[in-house]
């Protein structure tokens, strides 16, 4: 790739609760690719340049949102400011062995007219250029029936002009009106994917693929397929060979919030630095094991 990249993440930032055991709450800030752009922007350091490309309300949680990408050295370029409107919010309540369940708030978010307002033109218009453009299920959903048909051009016109698109699965079953829906909509994408950082639960749960192997025959056009599965060692075939590499053992998980997140960046980061899907994934698997061990989708700088 590029010795420089421009890479855009797209999706959506949420105001982040935290629930702690004594029943206190802490706010924060979280979202799948989000968290992906900031993990990617620390891994990369000087090399490359990292836009988050969103929408957000005009009130005071979105301009601290803001702020904090900006102290995280993110392009906030292609942010959209949408007057009267509020970002989504959820709450995270994390057991005893560090599993989470989230309640959402989201229905109104600003976000849902990420790229169907009048200010969406340029930034459509932008996104082609970049070097790497990077979305999410999630991403997919939150985006609406119009938003991810216009997705859709953009990413074959990134892959016309030489860019490449990355796709993290991230499937959300109530973010969705039915899983053939879903379903509908990973199709049309994954067409145009160059790399797949899939959660193997994900994909059983979406597509019903009972086997690390049927994943991969799913998707025989797409380059390079990783393929996430936990505590369990990672998966990849790239350019037609196999790779596996073991996961990093922690002696306490706190909170695997963001665990496939930061896997995604350090990954990619690798590869884009030159690394092998091996060593990419090695660095994956480090960074992941330490963002678990600590509350909260971001650990400290």
């Amino acid at each position: 790739m590029t010795a420089h990249p421009h890479i855009a993440l797209i999706g959506e930032c949420m105001i982040e609760l935290q629930h702690r055991a004594d029943g206190s709450l802490h706010q924060s800030f979280g979202g799948d690719t989000l968290n992906t752009a900031v993990y990617l922007r620390r891994e990369l350091g000087d090399i490359g340049k990292v836009d988050y490309v969103t929408a957000l309300g005009d009130d005071s949680f979105s301009d601290a949102m803001c702020q904090q990408w900006a102290d995280e050295g993110l392009g906030l370029a292609m942010v959209q400011r949408l007057p009267g409107r509020l970002p989504g919010l959820y709450c995270i309540q994390t057991d005893a062995n560090g599993e989470r369940k989230f309640l959402y708030w989201r229905n109104e978010a600003a976000v849902r007219d990420c790229f169907t307002t009048p200010a969406a033109e340029p930034i459509l218009a932008a996104l082609p250029a970049y070097d790497v453009v990077y979305f999410s299920g999630i991403t997919l959903a939150v985006l609406g029936e119009i938003g991810r048909e216009r997705l859709l051009h953009t990413l074959i016109e990134t892959r016309r002009r030489g860019g490449k698109v990355v796709f993290d699965n991230n499937y959300r079953p109530r973010l969705w009106a039915s899983v053939e829906a879903a379903r509908v909509a990973y199709r049309e994408v994954l067409a145009e994917v160059d790399m797949a950082l899939l959660t193997e639960d994900d994909e059983r749960a979406l597509f019903g693929y009972a086997s690390s192997e049927l994943v991969f025959a799913a998707y025989p056009g797409i380059e390079e397929v990783v393929l996430k599965r936990g505590a369990e060692e990672c998966l990849i075939r790239c350019k037609g060979e196999d790779f596996a590499v073991p996961a990093i053992k922690v002696e306490k998980v706190v909170d695997t919030t963001a665990a496939g997140d930061s896997f995604s960046a350090a990954y990619l980061a690798s590869r884009l630095k030159g690394g092998s899907p091996q060593e990419a994934a090695v660095a994956g698997h480090r960074l992941a094991s330490r963002v678990i061990q600590v509350p909260g989708a971001l650990i400290p700088r």
